[in-house]
């Protein structure tokens, strides 16, 4: 987490800032006293929701510490496997450019008028017949399935031909199964949503039956660290739960530096 939190600094944690969860939630249940949202970048404590330690309760495992980038319904975009040391994650409404044919502007005007994306207009042209526009990854990932194969979009940084949506699950939203997340969503059904799944390749079988989607039943969270090169974040361990949730990171009481004592972690 540096450069927000160094190491050997202790953290004050307000336990309350998203409700209080109540005491060994393995054996009485999951419930919440006063319940708030998290906010997008906020650094969070929680339970370790990886494999390692999935026999012990909830309130016995590792606490960890992140930062939120991704709440419940929102969309990410990662350019690589999770657990490739390269593998680098899109903010959705970072713009990147795209290069089309020219003879192809009308069909691009007629998609970004029927997707909704809003004013949108030519950035330039270049050498060989080719307008360049900026869109967003959700943009051009709601573009590009719209025209199906129709429209020749050339992405100005080689990469981005790996992009990949995935989607942060919210309780009672239907998440589809794609080949680039399929893993994820079975170790999430896995884990958290105690289903009896099983991977077969890119296929994702429950109950013995392959399933296209799957409608969850809690509410998720996307958790990164400042460095975006260590994969101590979601990249490693997956979904973070809502009831895996302890708190906020409050203020600095233990500094490494003296003039960092009480200063708040952000």
């Amino acid at each position: 987490m540096e450069n927000a939190i160094y190491r050997g600094e202790g953290i004050l944690v307000n336990k309350w800032s998203y409700g209080l969860r109540l005491p060994f939630p393995s054996w009485f249940g999951y419930h919440r006293i006063g319940y708030c949202r998290i906010g997008k970048g906020d650094i969070v404590l929680f339970n370790n929701p990886g494999r390692s330690q999935q026999a012990a309760g909830i309130e016995r495992r590792d606490v960890f510490i992140g930062r939120c980038i991704g709440l419940a319904g929102d969309t990410l975009f990662l350019n690589r496997e999770l657990s490739d040391t390269a593998s680098r994650i899109y903010i959705p409404d970072s713009k990147e450019l795209y290069a089309y044919p020219a003879q192809q502007e009308k069909l691009v005007e007629a998609l970004i008028k029927e997707t909704n994306i809003g004013r949108n207009t030519l950035v330039s042209c270049m050498d060989g017949g080719y307008y360049v526009r900026s869109f967003s990854h959700y943009e051009y990932y709601l573009l590009s399935q719209k025209a199906c194969n129709r429209i020749q979009f050339t992405a100005l940084n080689r990469q981005h031909s790996e992009v990949h949506p995935f989607i942060v699950p919210r309780k009672g939203q239907t998440v589809a199964v794609r080949p680039w997340n399929a893993v994820l969503l079975y170790n999430t059904l896995l884990l958290h949503e105690h289903r009896r799944v099983r991977l077969q390749g890119d296929t994702l079988l429950m109950d013995g039956k392959a399933i296209r989607a799957y409608t969850f039943s809690k509410n998720y969270y996307w958790m990164a660290a400042n460095n975006p090169v260590n994969l101590s974040d979601s990249r490693l361990f997956g979904f973070v739960p809502e009831d895996h949730i302890i708190g906020q990171a409050w203020r600095i009481w233990w500094p490494s530096r003296i003039q960092r004592f009480l200063k708040k972690a952000e």
